[in-house]
């Protein structure tokens, strides 16, 4: 493939989960992704949307969806909060507080939860899911395994130099998953240990994340960080929209395409185009905003890349044989 694919994938779930902790979850947000997705057509760019349990029995984000994948303007995958996705399992003595790692779970348990998972999304929109993203980036060679068993080709929940054991799921549990050294490029992955190569047939489309400081400086601060007891990642800069970061966009695009990537990958929350949906994109202002730098980035990405699902991507790469990117 000469031209790079842009790949955007939407993390499709319910309204302004980083504030809902008590478990009373609404889909407001279904009623408005129609303009983003018009914006993604008027550059022939087609979104993934990566759909959780709550927007998967919404009856407007099914009428939404299925129009989509009538048009073959886009895609539905699955996405899986552990905490709110059936069948009930009470893992903390409040799971919606919590919000655990569906890693985190008993295996018999998350085995239970990508079946229902992968079986409802097959029967509500009458089509094989093969695209798949774990919910706040959970991943391990376990939850991989399932993957393939039931049909996925392709995954993107790694988050290249992010680490998120620094951020809690349950109590009793080692936070998320260190993506601090997995590749950057896609890969199909070793089932034995995700951070590599192998020969599985499930593809890896790794987030298009660069470092925000140089190795060394990335070092020292952490260093400093931890000397006050703070622990963090390194500092990156993702192709998601933070608010007036179109730049900052567009320099994360302009880096991975200089490296040889064969793709960039775009992703945002489903309730981010909704106003109060978010804790950045607070009122009908900001979402007018999060639009012109949107369609500022699909300008510059539009001669420089062509629009492809995650499904489309992994086909592609499969026919060419190509193990890594």
């Amino acid at each position: 493939m000469n031209t790079p694919a842009f790949l955007i994938t939407i993390d499709t779930e319910g309204d302004n989960l980083w504030r809902n902790r008590s478990g009373n979850v609404t889909t407001e947000n279904s009623a408005f992704l129609s303009r983003f997705q018009q914006l993604c057509e008027k550059y022939a760019f087609k979104p993934t949307w990566l759909t959780n349990y709550e927007m998967a029995v919404d009856p407007v984000y099914i009428d939404f969806a299925r129009d989509v994948i009538a048009r073959n303007t886009g895609e539905v995958g699955m996405h899986l909060h552990a905490w709110n996705s059936p069948p009930d399992y009470q893992l903390t003595e409040n799971d919606w507080q919590f919000q655990p790692y569906l890693i985190e779970y008993p295996r018999e348990e998350i085995r239970k939860k990508v079946a229902y998972m992968t079986q409802l999304l097959e029967e509500t929109f009458k089509t094989k899911m093969v695209s798949h993203r774990a919910g706040r980036w959970a991943f391990d060679e376990y939850y991989a395994q399932l993957l393939i068993e039931f049909g996925y080709q392709v995954d993107c929940s790694v988050t290249p130099g992010v680490n998120w054991q620094y951020s809690p799921g349950a109590p009793q549990g080692k936070g998320g998953t260190n993506y601090t050294r997995f590749p950057r490029t896609a890969y199909y992955l070793d089932t034995e240990d995700i951070s590599r190569p192998g020969s599985s047939a499930l593809l890896e489309v790794p987030m298009s994340i660069q470092y925000k400081h140089s190795g060394l400086m990335n070092t020292l601060k952490q260093g400093y960080d931890a000397l006050r007891g703070k622990k963090r990642s390194p500092s990156v800069h993702w192709l998601r929209p933070t608010g007036g970061n179109v730049q900052q966009m567009i320099n994360v695009a302009e880096k991975t395409l200089a490296s040889g990537a064969d793709y960039v990958e775009f992703m945002l929350h489903s309730s981010e185009f909704m106003p109060d949906g978010s804790p950045t994109f607070k009122n009908e202002a900001d979402i007018d905003r999060l639009y012109d730098d949107l369609d500022r980035l699909f300008s510059w990405l539009h001669n420089r890349t062509q629009g492809m699902t995650l499904a489309e991507y992994a086909a592609m790469k499969s026919e060419k044989g190509v193990s890594a990117a």
